[in-house]
């Protein structure tokens, strides 16, 4: 399927096709490099096209040893360490890198864009490390990781094995590229790493949001919450989008619920449970901002020097700065965190013997102990948020020499969003666990019908707990649960 010229993040999370590049994007990029190519004729000197790089930027380099040049970029900059890059982050930058150098403006040859498209369309995805970029100038050691199997470098995950990317190439009939001019530093200039990361986060992020709803709409039923603060009146008068929506899906999920036209003794139920509309909803506002960043950069042209062939120019600039992607790549973490934190003090509440409930939800309790660790288990991971929610942005660092005084440590914050996204998950995951087993102890009470639903396809996964059991293997399949487009069982 051709990749569309303009990519949003609903589009990516759909996405499971190959990348074909239309002709007239091939002809674009092929002007581009032969305009670049006509400028290497003359005496003039473009960095990195045929200078050294960073503070070698005033070192010129002889014709003859431009493709050397590019070569030796890429493999010295392939300066990554820690934890290999998930397979679905290193094809979503497979994709981006694709993407921005298709805009035409990078001095490539086609030929090298559709051998990333390749490697894409083949599943061959190169074994790039998490430690190593600055997030500028662009995400450097990654994005080399990436490139090096071009060059028969480098080791690939294919089909569920590592192996050496000469051998995969070599079994496929791909033969090691020889890099022209200027293709080594467009390949490795870029935010690739930082928003392949950004936008897997947006992608479980706007999924996430709709089963923090769902599981405290459930938990609010079960601990016999009011529906009162759900009503639009309240809203309508403090009119935040997401806090109108989150109010709205609310009632919806509550509707009709038996458990809801239960006499309520309490005048007021705790934050956790009244508040779901303004702290859903505000994180829902920080997932849309960034969602908007993010889609600016993933359709813009990052690298350096960028080559306008329609203007005659050359121009070296710093569109490869992560500035605005690590502000928002920090935001959007803290937004996530709240997620988490507010589920775990309605767990809290739940498990708490208040409301009719017993202690910890247990069958018993006393010789069982029900699902009192489980909640140790969601504060922990909520204390690590925290820690995980100091921003990078803050941060930065002298490198090359001082020529690249200030970084944006964007890829710090991307890699920090990416384990509070996953950790979001999974402290809902017990909240749906623990308030599954809180509405089965007001059985023959039900809730809504699409609660109900939820219930359903839940109990199929994990069962009511009679007693005492290895909790653990219920998390885990909670946490598989919420892999599930939620939309399929709640239609509202």
């Amino acid at each position: 399927m051709v990749l569309p010229q303009h990519l949003s993040i609903d589009i990516l999370n759909k996405w499971n096709n190959n990348i074909i590049i239309p002709d007239e994007i091939t002809a674009r990029i092929a002007h581009n490099r032969a305009y670049l190519d006509e400028k290497l004729k003359t005496d003039k000197t473009f960095y990195g096209v045929n200078t050294g790089f960073g503070s070698l930027c005033n070192v010129r380099i002889e014709p003859d040893e431009l493709s050397q040049l590019q070569e030796n970029l890429v493999c010295s900059h392939a300066c990554g360490m820690g934890d290999e890059v998930p397979e679905e982050i290193v094809r979503l930058m497979l994709l981006l890198k694709v993407h921005g150098l298709s805009q035409g403006y990078s001095g490539v040859r086609p030929e090298l864009v559709q051998r990333l498209a390749d490697m894409y369309n083949q599943g061959i995805h190169p074994v790039i490390y998490e430690l190593g970029s600055l997030g500028a100038s662009g995400d450097l050691a990654p994005l080399a990781h990436m490139s090096l199997p071009l060059l028969g470098k480098g080791d690939v995950n294919y089909k569920g094995q590592k192996y050496k990317a000469k051998d995969v190439l070599g079994k496929l009939g791909m033969k090691p590229m020889t890099l022209a001019a200027k293709e080594g530093l467009a390949l490795l200039n870029g935010t690739q790493f930082m928003s392949g990361y950004g936008t897997w986060a947006l992608m479980t992020a706007k999924r996430l949001q709709v089963w923090a709803d769902i599981t405290g709409a459930l938990s609010a039923d079960a601990f016999m919450a009011k529906g009162e603060p759900f009503s639009h009146a309240l809203h309508r008068v403090r009119p935040h989008k997401g806090q109108i929506a989150t109010a709205q899906r609310l009632r919806e999920l509550l509707q009709g619920s038996p458990l809801q036209a239960e006499y309520k003794e309490q005048v007021q139920d705790p934050y956790s449970f009244r508040c779901m509309p303004q702290v859903h909803g505000a994180t829902k506002d920080v997932i849309d901002t960034v969602c908007n960043v993010m889609e600016i950069e993933i359709n813009s042209v990052t690298d350096n020097p960028i080559v306008f062939h329609d203007e005659d120019a050359i121009m070296s600039g710093g569109n490869f700065h992560g500035q605005p992607l690590a502000l928002h790549l920090d935001f959007m973490a803290i937004a996530m965190a709240e997620l988490g934190s507010i589920a775990e003090r309605r767990i809290y509440l739940m498990i708490s013997g208040q409301r009719g409930l017993p202690n910890f939800l247990a069958p018993d309790a006393g010789l069982n102990s029900g699902f009192m660790i489980a909640q140790y288990t969601a504060a922990s991971i909520v204390s690590q948020n925290k820690q995980l929610c100091t921003p990078a942005s803050v941060d930065s660092i002298v490198s090359s020499n001082g020529q690249e005084d200030h970084v944006s440590m964007g890829a710090n914050a991307a890699t920090k969003l990416y384990r509070v996204v996953k950790n979001v998950q999974r402290i809902l995951a017990i909240e749906l666990l623990v308030g599954a087993q809180a509405l089965d102890l007001r059985r023959p009470l039900q809730t809504s019908a699409p609660l109900e639903a939820v219930w359903q396809a839940f109990r199929k996964e994990v069962s009511y707990m009679a007693g005492d059991r290895v909790l653990h293997d219920d998390m885990v399949a909670a946490e598989l649960f919420l892999n599930n487009d939620p939309l399929q069982w709640i239609n509202v």
